[in-house]
């Protein structure tokens, strides 16, 4: 077992991955028997792909080089983006942490969420979006499936800021993550500014979309959306609704190692992150920073992952001409 592990940050110092990687790696390395030091490399770049084609293509197989990713890695590569030269088949992930989000609304709109549902299918109202390829994507595809009138106005530089503008008032719907709901959002609608509408719910091991233990009293929106007459779960935009909630929520944080390393190592790691997910000391502090999510470890996080990056040429053709209809984004891929 090496006695120094690097891992690689494709994202600047202080982004909420690069303190996921910080928080994980303590815990990571005391859940090792030898306690590795553990090496921070940050190679921000590309949204990401600077720093993961650089892993990809440089990272040796001896499990002392490992890589943090998230959705804003994942999304290009399910797009084909063509920057992108890594392959995540060629990864193995040793565990992931999902997170969950809501999407609340003006009370100006209404106290009743459905009633506010309906005001927003009627009325268009603005919503502060990072860009539409980012972790937003899900949510303005919600925004469609549920026919909600919403018009985004895209280049915050965080949620935070897309918050900022709903404060304001410039903005009639948001969304946010877990975390900064409980921090910020939670004051509001506490307050009475803000109505909670819908989560985005949790995925379970068998691949399915069910409550957030976070928001058990919310619905999700697949519960909203399969309620409306004539969908399903086959319908080509809830498929692709699906597969990047599952790249981008329920594996929101992934550490990898190269497929190719030695199985004895492999099942090493394994073992640890196991033993992590069982620790209440870890879960407790991990609650304090990501919401009560188990961490998924093991052949679970093996199938979620080759299950959510697997995009057929059919889906990803429907989700880059949607783009292009609904919001003028041309996608060029690969």
């Amino acid at each position: 077992m090496p006695d120094t592990l690097t891992w690689t940050v494709p994202f600047g110092v202080g982004g909420g991955t690069d303190v996921w990687a910080r928080f994980m790696s303590h815990w990571v390395g005391e859940s090792l028997e030898n306690h590795p030091a553990i090496v921070i490399n940050n190679v921000p770049g590309g949204g990401s792909i600077t720093g993961a084609n650089l892993f990809y293509s440089r990272a040796r197989s001896n499990g002392a080089e490992m890589i943090v990713t998230s959705a804003s890695t994942q999304y290009p590569a399910m797009l084909k983006d063509p920057r992108v030269r890594f392959d995540y088949s060629r990864w193995t992930p040793i565990i992931a942490a999902p997170t969950g989000g809501v999407v609340y609304a003006q009370s100006s709109m209404g106290d009743d969420p459905k009633k506010v549902l309906e005001h927003l299918r009627q009325h268009e109202t603005k919503f502060g979006a990072q860009t539409p390829t980012g972790l937003e994507l899900p949510i303005l595809l919600a925004f469609d499936m549920l026919g909600l009138q919403v018009d985004p106005v895209f280049g915050m530089r965080s949620r935070g800021e897309g918050r900022l503008a709903f404060e304001r008032g410039e903005a009639g719907i948001d969304f946010q993550t877990t975390s900064a709901y409980f921090s910020s959002v939670t004051p509001l609608v506490k307050s009475g500014q803000a109505v909670p509408l819908f989560s985005l719910g949790v995925m379970n091991d068998d691949n399915v979309i069910v409550r957030d233990p976070a928001f058990p009293d919310l619905p999700t929106f697949s519960e909203l959306y399969l309620a409306q007459p004539g969908t399903s779960r086959d319908d080509m935009a809830y498929q692709v609704y699906h597969k990047f909630f599952a790249s981008g929520y329920a594996l929101q944080k992934l550490l990898l190692v190269p497929k190719d390393i030695d199985a004895s190592m492999l099942e090493t790691y394994r073992d640890a992150a196991k033993k992590l997910a069982k620790d209440p000391e870890f879960l407790e502090a991990a609650r304090q920073r990501i919401g009560p999510y188990d961490p998924v470890t093991g052949d679970v996080a093996a199938r979620q992952l080759e299950a959510a990056m697997q995009m057929s040429q059919e889906r990803r053709q429907w989700i880059v001409d949607w783009l292009k209809q609904k919001h003028d984004i041309r996608v060029v891929t690969q």
